[in-house]
């Protein structure tokens, strides 16, 4: 895949954001974090984020709010939703607004870095996919116009 993939971890609490940071930058990531909405906001408009984990709860905004409002700054960015406070409504309110994926805190570390693995995986086929289509778009349309230019010289002669 590259450089190492960027993650950026939103949660109001300074001991999970430490914890998580060290152990995703032990893994080969590049870590940043933020403790609000706000902060996740700017964030997201400065740099290029391939993951972001948030906090279903910040003190400024839900982390479900702050779903769409990344989704506008960074579309491609994976978004995991990360809980304390685990229900089926929360779940479902998460994955209409966008999140990809729902972990459960206390945090099993190795399901969490797994279901990283698995995002940055989708992202990384969804890239390769739309750089394919893209050359595929390009290579037809040198062909049309090299048809376009053939014609046109027949017809000049």
């Amino acid at each position: 895949m590259g450089e190492q993939p960027r993650i950026l971890v939103v949660d109001d609490d300074e001991s999970i954001r430490k914890v998580l940071k060290t152990i995703l930058e032990e893994n080969g990531y590049t870590v940043d974090t933020a403790e609000d909405g706000k902060e996740a906001i700017l964030k997201t408009n400065a740099k290029f984020y391939n993951l972001a984990l948030i906090d279903i709860r910040l003190p400024d905004t839900e982390g479900t709010k702050l779903l769409t409002r990344i989704k506008d700054t960074t579309p491609k960015m994976r978004k995991i939703i990360i809980t304390g406070y685990p229900s089926v409504q929360n779940a479902a309110e998460a994955l209409n607004k966008g999140a990809d994926a729902y972990i459960m805190k206390p945090f099993d570390m190795d399901k969490v870095l797994k279901t990283i693995d698995e995002q940055l995986k989708k992202q990384w086929m969804e890239k390769k996919y739309s750089q394919e289509k893209v050359t595929e778009f390009i290579e037809t349309r040198v062909k049309e116009l090299e048809e376009q230019k053939t014609t046109a010289r027949n017809k000049t002669h």
